[in-house]
């Protein structure tokens, strides 16, 4: 594997909590900032500590009986926000084709994290039936325990760090905050779980990338990054199209991930706000790297700074100006590939998380064009019968499919750990070339 670093601006996370721990609570205000900035001095240990005095009583065999969450007077259940792209569920039904059980044994997983996004719970590992949830966790009580009965589970853990140590436990869904995702994972791995991740694989470090790829290699263990991109209906056609050889070597590729937010979105320890765009690059990236499972040589990236507040100087932990970064990489065919990210920008254009390519025999733009005949079949694989395609255009069920499976025949995911950090640090490397006015620069790859 050749690896090769930039120097550049990149920020370390050592925090291993659960994504959003505060929720989203619609408005903004300055009591909120100012609470904000207490919770940010609130220490995880002691959080546990005071978590743990709730919980303790009705801890089963490690973990804790899951228990209804209790609402007062007019409190309802937190609420998802309307996010670009979360609620599409794509046009075309999966279950046009017929699906085959492999195995009937159930994989025993763990669903970890219940934050803004809800993601713990929504990619339907609770409905598959190849699947037994065995335990839930979230670090707010009342989350872990809604997370429990929306997947009909009877076991809960306080954090991700004390589910892992259930040895009965053989995958996990890691649903977490960004920043966390790559020691979560690592951690998971270091106890012998096979790993699902929500995006992106790794936050804003190459160092982390490296760690996360060298332990996937030494255990030997499933990993597999829930990029949606890969199963929408379109990217999955150019990937069927490309690897029968119908579009010839690709030319040129463009991705976007247009995800506007006037005020940004709610996060644990203020992650979300001011974040480099191209730090969260894979839905976009995807348009290539997943169609052709290749990789970015190198990058030359160009920002324009945000009249955002969240964007100006000493307003985000990252000094980061840029709230839309465009990105011109080199392709590993010895083609382009041009990659938008931007959440200072409205519309939704042709889409706010797609992409197009063109190859020496034909071009996709939500169409084939081009000379080969016959085509491939470019539906979607079936689902389990309860499985649904779910949000970001029909992809959730596919991916927990895969990510199942891939276990069951003891075989790579479709999106292994090096398409997943081949997806992620690009962007990474495309920030840094942001910061220095378009430098181009190399980009780390990664061969599994």
């Amino acid at each position: 594997m050749k690896k090769v670093h930039q120097k550049g601006f990149e920020i370390h996370y050592k925090s291993s909590t659960e994504e959003d721990i505060r929720g989203f609570h619609g408005n903004y205000n300055r009591e909120d900032m100012k609470q904000e900035k207490q919770d940010q001095l609130f220490n995880r240990r002691d959080f546990l500590k005071v978590a743990g005095i709730g919980a303790g009583a009705s801890i089963i065999g490690g973990g804790m009986a899951a228990v209804q969450p209790v609402y007062v007077g007019n409190q309802q259940p937190p609420t998802r926000p309307n996010i670009q792209g979360f609620d599409d569920t794509g046009s075309q039904p999966s279950q046009e084709k017929i699906w085959q059980q492999v195995s009937d044994r159930k994989v025993r997983v763990g669903l970890i994290g219940y934050g803004v996004c809800r993601f713990a719970a929504d990619f339907g590992f609770q409905d598959h039936p190849n699947v037994e949830v065995v335990a839930v966790s979230d670090l707010i009580p009342e989350r872990c325990a809604e997370l429990a009965r929306v997947t009909r589970c009877n076991k809960t853990y306080p954090s991700l760090e004390e589910l892992i140590k259930d040895d009965s436990i053989e995958a996990v869904f890691i649903a977490t905050d960004a920043p966390s995702h790559a020691q979560h994972s690592i951690d998971a791995l270091n106890h012998g779980k096979h790993v699902a991740c929500a995006v992106p694989a790794v936050f804003g470090s190459l160092e982390d990338a490296d760690r996360l790829y060298e332990t996937v290699k030494r255990t030997g263990l499933k990993y597999m990054m829930f990029e949606t991109s890969m199963f929408r209906e379109n990217l999955y056609a150019m990937y069927r199209l490309y690897h029968a050889g119908c579009l010839g070597k690709l030319v040129y590729a463009e991705g976007e991930y247009w995800h506007y937010s006037e005020k940004g979105i709610d996060s644990f320890k203020n992650w979300r706000h001011g974040m480099p765009p191209q730090w969260y690059p894979t839905h976009s990236d995807a348009y290539y790297i997943a169609v052709t499972n290749g990789t970015f040589l190198e990058v030359s990236c160009m920002g324009m700074p945000s009249a955002m507040e969240r964007y100006q100087p000493n307003q985000n932990i990252y000094n980061n100006p840029f709230s839309t970064e465009i990105a011109l990489y080199r392709t590993s065919e010895g083609g382009m590939a041009r990659m938008g990210r931007s959440a200072d920008t409205m519309g939704h254009g042709y889409g706010s998380e797609t992409g197009r390519v063109r190859g020496t025999k034909a071009s996709y733009y939500d169409k084939y064009e081009g000379i080969e005949q016959p085509l491939p079949d470019l539906s979607r694989p079936a689902l389990p019968p309860g499985v649904a395609g779910g949000g970001h255009g029909g992809s959730h069920g596919h991916l927990t499919e895969e990510f199942i499976r891939a276990i069951l025949e003891d075989r790579k995911p479709l999106i292994d750990v090096a398409m997943s950090l081949n997806m992620t640090v690009g962007g990474i490397v495309a920030h840094q070339s942001a910061m220095r006015d378009g430098e181009l620069l190399k980009i780390p790859q990664y061969k599994f």
